[in-house]
């Protein structure tokens, strides 16, 4: 059991380790070759700015940047492989491209790039979905990203960031995105708990105790 169980949490790390070296390999590209490529985020409304849908995610300011988005990243993406197996794909690369997607319609006139879409997205369909689902291991889910990543709720207000560098637009798409995918996918994958209570019509016990006390006089 104890094997199985180890097997299984290595598949639901492989896919967010893939994508998070493949973000840190991006980053030091930019450094060892000093070059830019803050050009691959979405610029909204720009053509050129669609090419940013595929590759924002992959692209931060600095390492800082990405050392920030790495750690709620790989615990957000696992817990989706790990709890969500039969839907985790769909629902990642659709929070994925329609936070992008919409980011380009919503955004302001400035390249975005990072993460940050997608961890909200992955908190947001994780956080629903354990509601929607009512299954006690789904809904403890609920109860740590409400207690670890309860405050993110604040970077979906554009007055809430004084820096002008930080997407709110993204974080709101995001958000969006996650919540329409945990609707959407409500009765696909784990079921909710279903439980089994006495059937009143069953017949009483004929041993029980009051079957067998007579009336005084």
């Amino acid at each position: 059991m104890a094997s199985k169980e180890k097997k299984e949490i290595l598949k639901s790390i492989y896919f967010p380790a893939l994508l998070l070296m493949l973000m840190w390999l991006v980053k030091s590209t930019e450094l060892i070759f000093e070059v830019k490529l803050s050009i691959l985020g979405v610029y909204p409304l720009k053509l050129k700015g669609l090419i940013g849908i595929l590759f924002s995610p992959l692209v931060h300011s600095d390492f800082g940047h990405l050392m920030a988005n790495s750690v709620s990243f790989f615990i957000l993406c696992s817990c989706l492989f790990y709890f969500y197996k039969r839907i985790a794909y769909p629902s990642f690369f659709l929070i994925y491209f329609l936070s992008g997607f919409w980011l380009w319609f919503i955004g302001r006139a400035s390249y975005h790039i990072g993460a940050s879409g997608i961890i909200y997205g992955l908190a947001s369909f994780l956080f629903i979905s354990g509601l929607i689902r009512r299954n006690p291991p789904l809904m403890a889910i609920t109860l740590v990203i409400t207690f670890l990543y309860g405050s993110m709720i604040w970077g979906v207000f554009p007055d809430f960031f004084q820096e002008k560098n930080i997407s709110w637009e993204g974080h709101l798409t995001g958000l969006v995105a996650g919540i329409v995918l945990a609707v959407y996918y409500r009765k696909s994958g784990p079921k909710p708990k279903e439980y089994e209570w006495d059937n009143e019509d069953e017949e009483e016990d004929e041993n029980a105790y009051w079957n067998n006390v007579k009336p005084s006089n």
